[in-house]
């Protein structure tokens, strides 16, 4: 069985879709899975050995100008793409207008969330099969069990697998005891304060750990500075693309993030992350996995949502729940 996978984007979004495959391939172990993704995030789905196909979409950029894009050499040999493979199904786990839209471009039957499961009730105009997929579940598993029910096995009882090695991103030379801020995020409301950050540096670096800062935009990148400015011991990196992120937090000995897609990349490859939520809830869409832990603001609808994760309060619950159990393997002190 041939089995293409929709999930375009959000980089979170993506990585959410990955132990559904996971599920899958155990149950039917000769299924293989193609996967249509927004170009920005084409490397994640390659990183699960399940996946043989990557197939990157636009539709980002391909709707600034949409007339032009339909009769463009790049949206045909998409279509020609989507279309080379027989697939005996694809699974829409987006649920959106755009993705239901993808899947009617592909000569196979295509399943996703009914009416009162979907994000977007009209991509079920689309579908051929459709499933009732509770609303109150964590993406992880609202895909997991949107999975199961297509293609006919039990869904699992047992924590969803991303399924990828952290190993590939290591190499074989580790690293000194680090930890890494993910400080960027698109949403002004869920960015922590950069005074908050340099305390907590100033705390983890004296206890002898390195600070690792990347960052995407430019912004990002004074921002890091910023936080970075005068402290010995935390490094802004240079820009790097996916793979380059994914290699910096593979080493990491723990991230403290913000809620940003690069959060649950953190959790994909089993890093132990923190992350600090202020306005957004995780119940639903946090991050997911073994070594995750969530600190929730009791604020989420103050002007000034952090004002109770305290520098000195996200430092003893990494204390606690991360660098303690490991400390007389990684903590030392910085030369």
């Amino acid at each position: 069985m041939r089995v293409l996978v929709i999930k375009t984007s959000s980089m979170g979004d993506v990585i959410h879709a990955l132990p559904a495959v996971t599920d899958a391939k155990r149950a039917l172990p000769n299924t293989t899975f193609d996967w249509v993704v927004e170009e920005d995030f084409a490397e994640i789905p390659s990183w699960h050995p399940a996946v043989d196909n990557v197939i990157p979409v636009a539709i980002r950029r391909w709707r600034r100008s949409l007339f032009q894009t339909r009769s463009s050499n790049e949206w045909k040999q998409f279509k020609t793409q989507i279309r080379k493979q027989h697939y005996d199904l694809a699974i829409d786990c987006q649920g959106l207008l755009k993705s239901a839209w993808l899947g009617s471009l592909v000569k196979a039957p295509v399943a996703g969330m009914d009416k009162q499961s979907v994000r977007e009730p009209l991509a079920t105009f689309f579908y051929r099969q459709r499933y009732t997929v509770p609303k109150n579940m964590h993406a992880v598993e609202r895909c997991r069990m949107l999975f199961a029910q297509a293609l006919k096995y039990e869904m699992p009882k047992d924590r969803g697998d991303y399924n990828i090695d952290r190993q590939r991103f290591c190499g074989s030379a580790l690293e000194s005891a680090n930890i890494v801020f993910l400080h960027a995020t698109a949403r002004e409301d869920k960015l922590y304060p950069e005074d908050y950050w340099r305390s907590l540096a100033e705390r983890l670096v004296a206890d002898g750990y390195r600070i690792r800062l990347p960052w995407g935009a430019e912004h990002e990148r004074e921002r890091a500075q910023r936080i970075a400015a005068g402290i010995a011991g935390v490094e802004v990196l240079p820009r790097l693309n996916l793979h380059g992120v994914a290699c910096v937090l593979a080493q990491a000995t723990a991230v403290v993030a913000v809620d940003t897609g690069l959060a649950h990349l953190s959790a994909a490859i089993n890093v132990p992350t923190l992350t600090l939520y202020g306005p957004t809830d995780p119940e639903l869409v946090g991050t997911y996995g073994g070594n995750q832990f969530h600190l929730c603001t009791d604020n989420r609808w103050s002007s000034q949502p952090f004002a109770d994760l305290s520098p000195e309060r996200v430092y003893e619950s990494l204390q606690e729940n991360i660098l303690s159990e490991s400390r007389t393997v990684v903590l030392r002190r910085i030369p």
